[in-house]
């Protein structure tokens, strides 16, 4: 059989929790991209009306009956889209690369754009936005950007500028040699580490998104605690498998 032609269109894959009074702005903003022709939300346990909100801008909606974290999120989004392949084949094209968004971007959203270019065109088989200064900015002190970046360079030897971004774009081959994911606020640093030992090639693109920031209150401070905790545990157990395959191999 003939080689399988690169998919000319990405699927947008958008994780939410409580995310109804932005979640269609940002559906809506991600619809808009001319080579976006699927967009999957999964609903991870939301409270709200973030699924109804979804699902009227035009998105696949998938829901969680409870919260089970992004890592989780993220591969019912894969497997939804593999479905809707199933379900309406394209004959000689390869799967749709995906594109992760963060489902509180809002109009910013149609600013992943400069994601999808590399990968389309088979120049890179995953691309990290880069964001500017934020609007509103945050309470945070970089400790784990510090840690996601210093954890990176040692494991896979190469530093990251913002490597807890969560806008991406990468193939599905990529995707797949990834899984499964590392849970919590780990996935993503897990993510970045495990395609380039794989030897795939990553990229970072600046992309003009805003995003809501994390404050400064006693919330946001829990919340980077455990930003923290995660992005150590990936880390620990990347080092971990390091030793033991070290060992197996001794």
């Amino acid at each position: 059989m003939p080689p399988l032609r690169p998919s000319p269109t990405v699927a947008a894959v958008i994780p939410a929790k409580d995310e109804e009074e932005r979640i269609a702005a940002t559906v809506a903003a991600v619809r808009s991209l001319e080579v976006v022709d699927l967009v999957v939300v999964v609903d991870d346990g939301s409270r709200d009306g973030t699924a109804r909100a979804a699902r009227a801008a035009g998105a696949v909606v998938v829901a969680h009956p409870r919260n089970r974290g992004k890592a989780a999120a993220l591969q019912t989004g894969a497997r939804a889209v593999a479905a809707a392949e199933a379900r309406s084949p394209r004959p000689g094209l390869r799967p749709r690369p995906l594109l992760l968004v963060d489902a509180d971007l809002g109009a910013t959203a149609v600013e992943t754009a400069p994601l999808t270019a590399p990968v389309l065109a088979g120049e890179a088989d995953m691309t990290i936005a880069v964001l500017p200064p934020q609007s509103s900015p945050g309470g945070g002190r970089g400790l784990v950007v510090g840690l996601a970046r210093r954890g990176t360079l040692a494991a896979a030897g190469w530093s990251p500028q913002q490597p807890l971004s969560g806008m991406r774009c990468l193939t599905r081959a990529a995707f797949e040699a990834a899984l499964p994911l590392a849970p919590g606020w780990g996935v993503e640093t897990a993510l970045t580490i495990d395609l380039l030992r794989a030897g795939f090639r990553v990229r970072e693109v600046p992309c003009a998104l805003q995003h809501r920031v994390t404050g400064t209150d006693w919330r946001a401070q829990l919340h980077r605690a455990a930003q923290y905790r995660d992005v150590a545990r990936a880390l620990g157990r990347r080092r971990l498998g390091d030793a033991l395959r070290r060992v197996s191999g001794a």
